[in-house]
């Protein structure tokens, strides 16, 4: 398939995307959301497991970011440590969230995973479609998914919140990764690691609906941890 027709499908599933996300009514936040199955309380930390499980975020934010001279490639040197330092802020942002939920916390869980869906995004951007766009896209995509934090804050502060950006910002990373991965070879990225990653947070999504908040952690710090290998593996072993 020519470059042109592979980028075409890109464009269209992310115009798609946005076409749908928006022809929907806005998405207030569900106050349902922050009332959690399991509350138990160990050693005074209230939702005591929903808290901890975020520390693996942590250790694997903070591992890559001290195993940056394993870099497959130098040129995603800033995407990778963004993404590290995204995961690391997460496991704070998360745990404050779960000592005591609400909307006001929830701002700061949010706020490092959309960096962090935006840094991936523009890291296989530049791996696999165009190194000029993915390094020209990074700012521009995580002032974009913070942007999309922003816009909730004051839509909930005016009373008719709406997370529609926000759920873009969150889901298409995910849409366009597969055509990306099957339609054009990368240099400095994994496609194993990255298709992993991809199962992983998508286990985690489920676990999510399904009110097991720790072992989403779980799920997606791992996620995440192999993500950051993606970035670790040698340029000849990238698929």
């Amino acid at each position: 398939m020519k470059p042109f027709y592979k980028t075409l499908i890109l464009v269209l599933i992310t115009a798609a995307a946005a076409a749908i996300s928006f022809l929907l009514d806005p998405i207030p936040q569900d106050p349902a959301y922050h009332r959690f199955t399991d509350t138990r309380a160990y050693f005074g930390i209230p939702n005591f497991w929903n808290v901890v499980s975020n520390l693996p975020f942590l250790v694997a934010g903070t591992l890559g970011l001290l195993q940056s001279r394993r870099l497959a490639s130098p040129d995603l040197a800033t995407h990778y440590r963004a993404f590290c330092a995204a995961a690391a802020l997460v496991a704070f942002g998360s745990a404050w969230y779960h000592l005591a939920p609400d909307n006001a916390r929830l701002v700061l869980d949010r706020l490092p995973m959309t960096v962090a869906f935006m840094t991936l995004l523009a890291a296989v951007i530049a791996d696999r479609v165009s190194w000029v766009a993915g390094r020209a896209l990074l700012w521009p995509l995580i002032v974009a998914g913070l942007a999309s934090i922003a816009w909730w804050i004051r839509t909930e502060a005016a009373g008719h919140g709406d997370l529609r950006p926000y759920a873009l910002v969150q889901f298409l990373p995910m849409l366009l990764l597969p055509p990306i991965l099957l339609m054009w070879k990368g240099e400095g990225l994994s496609a194993r690691h990255l298709w992993m990653a991809s199962g992983a947070y998508a286990a985690a999504k489920l676990a999510e609906y399904g009110d097991f908040h720790a072992v989403k952690h779980l799920l997606a710090a791992l996620a995440a941890w192999w993500i950051i290998r993606a970035f670790q593996r040698s340029p000849a072993s990238a698929l």
